[in-house]
C-alpha cells in the first residue's frame, strides 16, 4: 500500500522546452508526485527528480486545480498541455481523488489542447471530457511494450495489462480522438524481439492506432538501475548479468541490433500505414486567436 500526502503546489503548468518533437507539448502538468505502477524501468525513480520515495509515497497537489484555472488565464501561449511524464495520471489512486478528471474540466472551459500519455484504461472514464477538448485538440497516447499480458505484468506489475489499453485505444479511435501507442522503452534482451514487437504493431493497426512513437531502449541511471536490477534478479533470474557485461554504467541501453531493428520497426509501421511522428497542434498567441 502506499502513503498518500497532499502537498500544496506553488506552480503546476511548467514551460516545455522547444521544440518538443516528439509529444508536441508546449506545457507540462504532473498533478502527482510518486506513482502506483510500480513499472520496473520508471526513470521517475532517478535522484535528480528528487522523489523520496517514488514505490510507496504518493503525493498529490490538493490546490491543482486552483492554480491551473489562475494559470491558464495567464497565459499567452495556447498550446498543448501534457500529462504523464513524470507518473501516470491514471494510476489507480485517480479512481478516488479524480485530479485528472476536474483538471481536464479546466483545461476544456480554457480551450487548451491537451496530449494524455497513460497506461490505464481508466482514462475510458473522462472519455466526455476528451471529446470536448477534441474540438481543440486532444491525443491520448497509450504506452504498450509487450503483447503479451504476461510479459507486461512483470515488467509493469501494478498497470492495467496490454490488452486492456488496446481495446481503451480502440474505443478513442472510434469517436475519432487522436490515438496510438508510445513503444517506449524497450528493455535489452525482455521484450525487444521481432515476434513482440511484430505482434505488438499489428495489434496497434487492428485497434485503431493513428501513430506508434518507438524508442529503442532505456535509460538506465543512479537509483533507477538500482531497482530495475533488483527486479531483474526476481523476475528475469541472470539477466542482471547480462545488463552489467554488455552495458556496464553507461546511461542508455539501446535494443539489441538497434540500428537493424529502428529500419525494421520504420519500415513495417511503412507497411501497417502506421506514422511514426504523431500530428501536433501548432501553439498560437492567445492575443491573435482573440482577432478571429
Amino acid at each position: 500500500m502506499s502513503r498518500v500526502i497532499p502537498i500544496r503546489a506553488k506552480t503546476l503548468v511548467s514551460p516545455v522546452k522547444q521544440p518538443d518533437t516528439w509529444f508536441g507539448l508546449r506545457y507540462n502538468m504532473n498533478l502527482y508526485r510518486g506513482c502506483q505502477h510500480h513499472c520496473i524501468y520508471c526513470d521517475s525513480r532517478s535522484l535528480c527528480y528528487q522523489i523520496a520515495d517514488f514505490d510507496h509515497e504518493i503525493l498529490y497537489k490538493e490546490n491543482a486545480i486552483e492554480l491551473l484555472a489562475e494559470e491558464l488565464s495567464h497565459k499567452r501561449i495556447k498550446g498543448t498541455i501534457g500529462t504523464g511524464s513524470m507518473n501516470d495520471p491514471y494510476m489507480p489512486l485517480e479512481a478516488e481523488l479524480q485530479l485528472t478528471r476536474k483538471a481536464l474540466k479546466v483545461i476544456s472551459d480554457f480551450h487548451f489542447p491537451i496530449h494524455i500519455l497513460t497506461k490505464s484504461d481508466l482514462v475510458l472514464r473522462d472519455i466526455d471530457l476528451i471529446e470536448q477538448i477534441h474540438s481543440t485538440y486532444a491525443a491520448v497516447s497509450f504506452t504498450i511494450t509487450a503483447a503479451d499480458d504476461d510479459l507486461c505484468a512483470r515488467i509493469e506489475p501494478g498497470a492495467p495489462p496490454s490488452s486492456r489499453r488496446f481495446a481503451a485505444m480502440s474505443q478513442f479511435a472510434q469517436r475519432g480522438i487522436l490515438s496510438g501507442v508510445l513503444l517506449m522503452p524497450i528493455l535489452p534482451f525482455i521484450n525487444d524481439d521481432r515476434q513482440n514487437l511484430e505482434t505488438l504493431l499489428r495489434m496497434a493497426e487492428d485497434h485503431g492506432a493513428s501513430y506508434v512513437l518507438p524508442a529503442l531502449g532505456v535509460t538506465l541511471r543512479d537509483r533507477q538501475r538500482q531497482y530495475f536490477y533488483a527486479m531483474l534478479d526476481k523476475q528475469f533470474p541472470g539477466m542482471r548479468g547480462k545488463y552489467e557485461r554488455k552495458f556496464g554504467d553507461q546511461m542508455y541501453c539501446p535494443a539489441n541490433h538497434v540500428w537493424e531493428m529502428e529500419e525494421w520497426v520504420t519500415d513495417l509501421c511503412l507497411k501497417l500505414n502506421l506514422p511514426t511522428k504523431m500530428p501536433v497542434y501548432q501553439a498560437q498567441s492567445i492575443k491573435q486567436l482573440a482577432l478571429f
